[in-house]
């Protein structure tokens, strides 16, 4: 009876049987699921004729989602790149007559204008967004973070001259709450690895420290 042999290449088969789209989920991700829906104060219990919790969430997921940092920046005139400080550079100084502002670069560090006042969720809150249910393993947050395209030069001198700094996709992988910084990793289409190709877990902490 060959109608019940089991061809050779199954999957091929099931993915002709496809009909119409679908909400699954194809591409591969490194971030929990939970880390990318957004926080509302709503009740659980709705009352008639409010929307349910879940509706809210998913409305306001949509709509994050159309916001870009850069363009958000760039419509009112702000240059990302000219937000990092640099070098003084004194041998390429432009002569008074061609500036219409100051000589000197005017620059203020970030910390001045850093207020958390209004932010919905605190920093540990933030990391604990990668933690999944049933898991003892914390998976990487998703973030944008404004660091240089050079990763090389980037380290060695952070302020030089010759680096352009983007606003770049980024997985927070841990928050020091003395320094109030945050430590992440660039992404690779929603992939956040190590050299050797394994998900960077608990913040990058290994069994061998």
């Amino acid at each position: 009876v060959t109608q019940f042999k089991m061809p050779e290449d199954f999957k091929s088969v099931l993915d002709k049987q496809v009909v119409g789209p679908s909400t699954e989920t194809f591409t591969e991700s490194d971030f929990p699921v939970q880390s990318f829906k957004p926080k509302v104060q709503i009740p659980f219990e709705r009352l008639p004729g409010q929307s349910p919790r879940k509706v809210e969430v998913e409305r306001r997921r949509r709509l994050y989602l159309t916001f870009d940092i850069a363009e958000l920046l760039s419509s009112k005139g702000i240059d990302s790149n000219e937000l990092m400080p640099r070098h003084f550079d004194p041998d390429n100084m432009p002569p008074i007559e061609e500036t219409k502002d100051s000589v000197f670069p005017i620059y203020l560090p970030l910390k001045v204008f850093d207020n958390d006042e209004y932010d919905c969720r605190t920093p540990e809150e933030w990391i604990s967004l990668g933690l999944e249910p049933g898991s003892s393993h914390r998976k990487p947050v998703p973030g944008k973070a404004l660091l240089p395209t050079d990763d090389v030069l980037g380290h060695e001198d952070p302020k030089s001259q010759d680096l352009i700094y983007e606003w770049i996709n980024v997985g927070v992988l841990d928050y020091d709450k003395e320094t109030e910084l945050y430590l992440v990793h660039k992404t690779d289409d929603g992939l956040v690895r190590d050299e050797e190709g394994r998900p960077i877990l608990n913040g990058g902490i290994t069994a061998e420290g």
